[in-house]
């Protein structure tokens, strides 16, 4: 069976859904993969690299060709609608707000796996790439926050005076928050950080963190594979209200909550923004669902107004994908290792009794797998 590896279409995407190293995993089960040129090139893998591993380098890859087709982002509906009926697909889908290309998917007959649809389950610990790739963007969004705040992140004593250590909240404390936590720890900083989950106070404290107690019921809070519920419009006002005086006295806030297939929940408003100090920096990692922070926009940085200056509000895109490198070989192992659980024999044939494979279906056999995504869909047209 034939594998596809696409080059990425998405402007500002420099990811690849394959690396060399995954190539060879994929042909020791016995595929055939072919990689479109260029495709690892932004990522700092050549085609050359690719085709030692043992794929082959092809122009472009015509859709009839493909048994399986490997990419990134969502696949636009005119690449899906071109895909030939039982062609399998692995890749991020977001069914929460691509749902023209769902629909295009399950129009076609493709079998999609969508990656955010895998269950939070120990077994699928290795496919997860919602936690890879957060992994990778709470990094970088602590690297952007340094960059853009006038002062030092640690604390430094000089015979010139002393120099105090930044302040940072984080709030969120999924995979992205603790990683944010712990590279903004390691810089020097004095680190707090608030989740809405009980179980998250340990997590922050593990990283070096303070962990921020307010006065709401986290026993309700958690949802389904340990990603945070939203509040009811009350609990999550309270919430806000609570937060402010942290807000306030951070110079570096960085907000990292998301509800999978839902627009991010506001955490921070106009006036909490606007309460903080001039020179603080603000770094909303939700900004391309919806943001966490009032007024962010996606891929810019705006400067809000406040006494004595300004603060400046990022609104980060395409976080995981600034670092391309390690986050294409965490993604590509992602996809790889789902793959290899439907390979045997050198065939693809996905078994829907294995939890992980029913649980990662977006489409099959001409419909939609996902009972909210085939709602949504459904309320769509």
């Amino acid at each position: 069976m034939r594998v596809g590896v696409r080059r990425e279409q998405r402007a500002g995407e420099r990811r690849v859904a394959a690396t060399p190293e995954t190539v060879q995993q994929l042909t020791a089960l016995g595929l055939e993969v072919a990689v479109e040129s260029q495709a690892g090139t932004a990522a700092g893998y050549g085609d050359a690299a690719f085709a030692a591993a043992g794929a082959s380098i092809v122009p472009e890859l015509p859709a009839e060709s493909l048994d399986v087709l490997l990419h990134v982002r969502p696949l636009e509906p005119e690449t899906a609608a071109g895909l030939r009926p039982g062609t399998i697909t692995i890749g991020f889908a977001s069914p929460g707000s691509e749902l023209p290309g769902v629909g295009a998917l399950a129009a076609a007959g493709v079998t999609s796996f969508a990656l955010e649809l895998v269950p939070r389950i120990s077994r699928a610990q290795s496919m997860d790439a919602l936690s890879s790739q957060a992994l990778v963007s709470g990094y970088r969004a602590v690297l952007e926050a340094a960059l853009r705040y006038p002062r030092f992140f640690p604390l430094y004593m000089t015979a010139a005076g002393t120099i105090p250590p930044a302040r940072v909240l984080v709030l969120g404390a999924g995979v992205a928050g603790l990683q944010a936590i712990g590279t903004a720890k390691r810089l020097g900083a004095r680190v707090s950080a608030n989740d809405i989950r009980a179980a998250s106070a340990d997590e922050v404290a593990s990283m070096g963190g303070t962990f921020i107690h307010l006065d709401l019921d986290s026993q309700t809070a958690e949802g389904s594979g340990g990603y945070a519920r939203e509040l009811g419009e009350d609990r999550a006002k309270r919430q806000r209200a609570l937060l402010a005086p942290h807000v306030a006295a951070a110079d570096v806030l960085i907000t990292t909550a998301a509800i999978p297939g839902r627009a991010a929940p506001l955490l921070v408003t106009a006036g909490m923004v606007a309460g903080m100090r001039a020179g603080s920096v603000v770094v909303d990692l939700a900004a391309e669902s919806g943001g966490n922070v009032e007024g962010v926009i996606a891929g810019r940085d705006l400067q809000i107004p406040v006494d004595g200056g300004s603060v400046t509000l990022v609104g980060l895109q395409d976080a995981a994908s600034a670092m391309p490198s390690d986050a294409s070989r965490l993604f590509a192992k992602n996809v790889a290792n789902l793959l290899a659980l439907m390979t045997a024999d050198g065939k693809v044939v996905p078994d829907f009794d294995d939890e992980v494979v029913a649980g990662a279906c977006l489409t099959h056999g001409g419909s939609v797998r996902h009972a909210a995504t085939a709602e949504a869909l459904e309320a769509l047209t």
